[in-house]
């Protein structure tokens, strides 16, 4: 799956257990304790909402460590407590004691953290600069990955686009979307959320859709930027040889997404 030696290119989706998917995506009469060993295998990985609601024991992250495979990755969604606020400089508190319930227990398990905003959340250079700048690179000595998810039009921005590359920071690009899409490089890795599966489509998306997301993201993981994204920036950023990329397929008709995963990764590791 790797497009070349250091990138690695991961499709998955949001979260295991959805009852839909027993039966379709699950083989019928699988237990439901069995579906998060079952997920991490036919992925390579899944973003965790559960961890936007609330905070997780310390005992759940190592059970879902151990349940999955060892070249799987969980990215975790953050506490809406820490995005959800009319000052986010005062997040710091509520980031630290993040970071400090247990999921380093996932080990190399560990893959980015998306900080998901709320729509009406306006760009505001100084107070989203201020809370970039609480945002850890390491945590007890492990690298810390982090994606911003901004869903209001003031985000379009080049001076938001400069912040994040300051600080290394991803914006997740929103695919199929009524939210803006920002698909400006600002890390070492790409984070898409594409949410435009189908009903109608067995495999969520059409067989052209769904080459034109793998085309995509082989581009990104060879270090290129798609053209058919749009940009806030005319700014392209530093090059770079190659990117990790995470792609997941979110909202739309939930019930197709992980055939969608599936047949992304197909298309990708050159299977289909």
């Amino acid at each position: 799956m790797a497009t070349r030696k250091t990138a690695r290119i991961r499709v998955g989706i949001g979260g295991w257990t959805f009852e839909p998917w027993r039966g379709t995506f699950y083989p019928k009469g699988l237990a439901q304790k069995q579906e998060l060993e079952y997920a991490s295998r036919a992925l390579t990985t899944i973003e965790v909402n559960g961890t936007f609601y609330g905070s997780q024991k310390p005992e759940t992250f190592a059970k879902w460590r151990d349940e999955a495979p060892d070249d799987f990755v969980f990215s975790l969604k953050a506490p809406r407590y820490a995005t959800n606020r009319r000052v986010l400089a005062d997040a710091g508190e509520t980031i630290e004691r993040f970071f400090k319930s247990g999921l380093l227990e996932l080990q190399n398990k560990l893959g980015p953290i998306n900080w998901q905003f709320a729509a009406t959340k306006k760009f505001d250079a100084d107070d989203f600069g201020a809370f970039l700048k609480l945002l850890p690179a390491k945590v007890e000595g492990r690298a810390i990955r982090h994606a911003v998810e901004v869903r209001h039009e003031s985000f379009s921005d080049p001076a938001f686009v400069a912040l994040a590359r300051k600080h290394r920071v991803a914006i997740v690009v929103a695919g199929d979307s009524k939210y803006p899409q920002i698909a400006d490089t600002t890390a070492p890795f790409v984070y898409a959320r594409i949410m435009g599966t189908t009903e109608k489509q067995k495999q969520g998306y059409s067989k052209a859709a769904l080459d034109g997301w793998a085309s995509r993201a082989k581009e990104w993981a060879a270090g290129g930027v798609p053209e058919d994204m749009a940009r806030a920036s005319t700014s392209a950023g530093a090059k770079v040889g190659s990117r990790d990329v995470f792609l997941y397929v979110i909202s739309g008709y939930k019930e197709r997404n992980p055939a969608a995963a599936i047949a992304l990764t197909e298309r990708i590791n050159g299977t289909t």
